[in-house]
């Protein structure tokens, strides 16, 4: 059974939507270039979830002063919300998000 505390693990990867080189430090589960991820984990950290999908950002929310990352595997469908990195992850992308959905938060 797989635990839900978090399980910082540093890893560093090569997205594999855009194909950055991504320094991980612990807690970097997306890229921050493209803000896709991978749909390895069950619980923060885990490296648990077999799916392997990859985990496509759909739209954000603003939560006080700061943004949260929806995202929507495209493998299985589950969905999961990430934090927003300002000053790390590209607000241009983030952006996006809007043009393409044709909404707002």
């Amino acid at each position: 059974m797989a635990s839900t505390d978090f399980k910082r693990t540093v890893e560093d990867f090569v997205c594999e939507h855009c194909g950055k080189s991504v320094s991980g430090n612990g807690y970097t589960n997306h890229c921050p270039q493209c803000l896709w991820s991978k749909h390895v984990d069950v619980f923060p950290g885990d490296r648990a979830e077999m799916c392997g999908g990859a985990m496509k950002p759909v739209s954000f929310l603003k939560n006080g002063q700061k943004y949260v990352l929806l995202q929507q595997c495209q493998s299985c469908g589950h969905e999961r919300s990430n934090k927003f990195l300002e000053g790390v992850d590209s607000f241009d992308t983030l952006l996006s998000l809007v043009d393409r959905k044709g909404e707002g938060f």
